[in-house]
């Protein structure tokens, strides 16, 4: 099993929270595809020729026209044997869903749409920066579904400063009224080097108390149940059979080819990663010489890997996979954790409880070696 990632890093404006690299220049697209289409040819290798997923990223791709998309998938399928490709998403942005989009979608080899809602608050919306309205965003699923498309995600946050419960339970059930297949959420965070970072330290906005947004968190994944929704993952939540494969991959220690300015990849055994310019991006491949950065994985290096993100998701961390000192140690670490309820281990894997979920990061830093 492999993955590839495409990095699509061009925004029309940039969201007050948004810490992925990304760039307004709108005059480089053309040259940028061809770059990513030239890197894809010179990386591609036995082991990521066959994929089981792709997922093109952003930024937002959907900034891009009909005939660059095409442009960029044909590309991709005359590169990659696309023929065992079970889910190929796509970015959107609700404000760039036409009719025109949603017919090309419907035709194309992608079966999956991911959009970032966020809220259905038109003034948080216009607080976060972003370009669509809350309408809008219902618009866009409507056109989607007219057009065919039968997997939509879309994502949502909360925490935002000042916002009450019930003002979550509205985004929620406004979410959930539209019944997408899969449905992401997310604590609003405050990323060094945003916007939002700097409205922190500037007293400009205040944090939500932890307890209420634990208490948000604990209101999401009931009514989120109670609507149909598996929580195959700390944030992410699908009806049966609709769970992310490409993003279960990445929890799931599966390789990943990522392509693109700021793209990372993985192999189990190195990581690497592109240059964060796109311009430099674009010479280096041009040149023949992708500019990238790169680190050798060690056990241990793994074995932290596998508990940050294997630990995230239902099912956990199947001990049998780890070495056998690696095994011993994770039961030590996770003793208390298993005492107090907050992990247990069923059919061979170690997972957590609905009570870990709310201290997830201290308990993989307890595990981390």
């Amino acid at each position: 099993m492999s993955s590839i990632y495409v990095h699509i890093p061009f925004c029309k404006s940039r969201c007050i929270y948004c810490d992925f690299y990304s760039t307004t220049f709108s005059d480089i697209k053309d040259r940028y595809i061809d770059a990513v289409l030239k890197e894809l040819s010179m990386r591609m290798t036995t082991d990521f020729h066959s994929p089981d997923t792709i997922y093109i990223g952003g930024g937002t791709p959907s900034v891009l026209s009909v005939r660059q998309l095409s442009h960029l998938i044909d590309g991709i399928t005359s590169l990659a044997d696309c023929t065992h490709i079970t889910e190929w998403t796509i970015e959107c942005n609700p404000d760039d869903v036409t009719e025109e989009l949603a017919a090309w979608l419907a035709s194309a080899p992608v079966n999956r749409v991911s959009m970032g809602v966020q809220t259905f608050s038109d003034k948080r919306l216009q607080w976060l920066r972003r370009r669509h309205s809350s309408q809008q965003a219902k618009d866009a699923v409507r056109t989607l579904r007219i057009a065919g498309i039968k997997n939509i995600s879309i994502d949502l946050m909360f925490g935002f400063p000042q916002q009450t419960i019930g003002e979550w339970l509205t985004d929620i059930d406004e979410a959930v009224s539209l019944k997408p297949e899969h449905i992401s959420a997310y604590s609003l965070m405050y990323e060094e080097g945003t916007v939002l970072h700097r409205l922190l330290e500037n007293g400009e906005v205040e944090e939500i108390d932890e307890e209420l947004a634990l208490e948000m968190y604990d209101r999401l994944i009931d009514r989120l149940a109670e609507a149909g929704y598996i929580q195959y993952e700390i944030s992410n939540f699908s009806l049966p059979s609709f769970q992310s494969r490409h993003n279960s991959s990445y929890w799931h220690d599966v390789p990943y080819l990522g392509i693109g300015a700021a793209a990372h990849s993985y192999d189990r055994r190195r990581r690497w990663w592109n240059i964060s310019d796109v311009k430099r991006y674009m010479a280096a491949v041009e040149a023949g010489q992708p500019e990238t950065e790169s680190e050798e994985i060690d056990d241990a290096t793994h074995y932290n890997d596998i508990v940050t993100t294997a630990l995230r998701t239902r099912d956990g961390i199947l001990l049998s996979t780890l070495k056998p000192d690696f095994r011993d140690y994770i039961l030590r670490q996770a003793e208390p954790h298993l005492q107090a309820s907050r992990m247990t281990v069923e059919k061979g894997r170690l997972h957590l409880t609905r009570r870990g979920l709310f201290t997830s990061d201290d308990i993989m830093s307890d595990l981390i070696y």
